[in-house]
């Protein structure tokens, strides 16, 4: 943020943050993601690398589907608003590419947020294994197949690694602005703001 100056929005009228709805959203697929990656590592690892097949790795698999199956449906609605409601213009401080980054690295993750999760439930699919807490079942999106089912949650499994380093990209940029550049960047997105 510039010292002492503290701008909600321009000239022109329009807000220089996002609304409360898109800040609300962003921040729920923020902690959704936060618990996704680290919950997929240690389901996987626990269930493949260490073959242990007991009630808590069936929780963690039931737990990363269902917020999968979550995050999809949130990333989904979070991009119909952002199409339908448009972003605050560009920080004015930015260079070129770095709004050209920023626009980059903002669409990669709309469409990782969607295709991971769509990849994962294809792959639940196809093993078959839809079921969540033994309570209900996913609705299946192809049928049967192993084969084919290894290969869409191995491309799954990467593109989540791909999602987590560029949010982390996406996170060291925000804080780079908010601590170094002193700018408005990351205060676009905060909570709280009206």
């Amino acid at each position: 943020m510039t010292q002492g100056h503290d701008p909600v929005t321009t000239g022109a009228g329009r807000s220089t943050v996002y609304s409360p709805v898109a800040r609300m959203l962003h921040w729920l697929t923020v902690a959704a993601v936060f618990v996704m990656i680290p919950l997929g590592l240690a389901m996987t690892y626990r269930g493949n690398t260490l073959d242990i097949w007991d009630g808590v790795t069936d929780a963690l698999y039931s737990t990363h589907k269902l917020l999968g199956f979550l995050v999809l449906w949130l990333s989904a609605g979070r991009l119909i608003y952002r199409l339908m409601h448009g972003a605050p213009p560009d920080e004015p401080t930015l260079e070129w590419w770095q709004k050209a980054a920023s626009h980059l690295v903002h669409w990669a993750l709309y469409g990782l947020l969607l295709i991971v999760p769509l990849l994962g439930w294809i792959g639940v699919s196809l093993f078959p294994s839809l079921m969540v807490f033994n309570l209900f079942e996913l609705p299946a999106l192809a049928a049967p197949n192993e084969e084919v089912a290894k290969r869409v949650l191995s491309i799954h499994g990467w593109l989540a690694i791909l999602l987590a380093l560029l949010a982390c990209a996406h996170i060291g940029a925000a804080l780079f602005h908010y601590f170094i550049r002193k700018d408005g960047v990351l205060r676009r997105m905060l909570p709280g703001l009206k």
